[in-house]
């Protein structure tokens, strides 16, 4: 008898977890930085944004996920350099002002700023797909962890983020590559509702 309500009370906290987790998974938004309200978020928040993304599924342990985080005054020089290097290494009939200047203010109401790195391991019989796979692991954790702290994010690719530039910028190698550059803080928006184009059951195959 005792062993059956073990199973039971087992299985109800089972449930829950997935409930939990399930709620978060579809509850993720995307914030863009002109959304964020200028509150800031506790380093300690943060840095257990970072303890999740450090326990991301990684092939050989090379743990391949690196992060560079700006706040205070390093978020304004990430802002102006930003701009900078975009106004620097793009051609002069196609830069425009207005890009720049957004460059450099995404940060003005961002609490911090992560730029999310893949750094290459020296292990060639791992793919460097694999090690790209694992980084993007490790920033999902970080965006279900924000969710459930009510902390908003926008994982962002536009700008510098695949430019060599960048990445002379931040020290790294030539097959380290920026995965991108995450806007953190909190929004006085309402949370959209969320929509996939296609039903899961039109993209699975069973086979029996």
């Amino acid at each position: 008898m005792q062993e059956h309500k073990s199973v039971y009370i087992c299985s109800i906290m089972t449930n829950t977890a997935f409930e939990q987790i399930a709620a978060i998974i579809k509850g993720r938004r995307t914030t863009k930085p002109a959304s964020l309200n200028g509150e800031k978020v506790p380093d300690e928040q943060i840095n257990q944004l970072l303890e999740l993304a450090n326990w991301a599924p990684t092939h050989g342990r090379t743990e391949p996920w690196y992060f560079y985080v700006y706040t205070g005054e390093g978020l304004k020089n990430f802002g102006k350099t930003h701009g900078d290097l975009y106004w620097e290494h793009t051609p002069e009939d196609r830069r425009k002002e207005e890009t720049r200047e957004k460059l450099t203010h995404n940060v003005d109401n961002a609490s911090h700023i992560i730029v999310a790195v893949m750094k290459r391991g020296e292990n060639p019989k791992i793919p460097a797909l694999e090690e790209i796979a694992a980084a993007s692991a490790a920033i999902e954790n970080i965006l279900l962890g924000a969710e459930a702290l009510g902390i908003a994010v926008m994982w962002n690719t536009g700008g510098m983020t695949h430019h060599h530039a960048l990445k002379e910028y931040l020290g790294l190698g030539h097959d380290d590559l920026v995965m991108g550059i995450f806007y953190i803080g909190y929004t006085d928006e309402e949370k959209r509702e969320g929509k996939r184009h296609t039903e899961i059951g039109e993209k699975v195959r069973w086979y029996r």
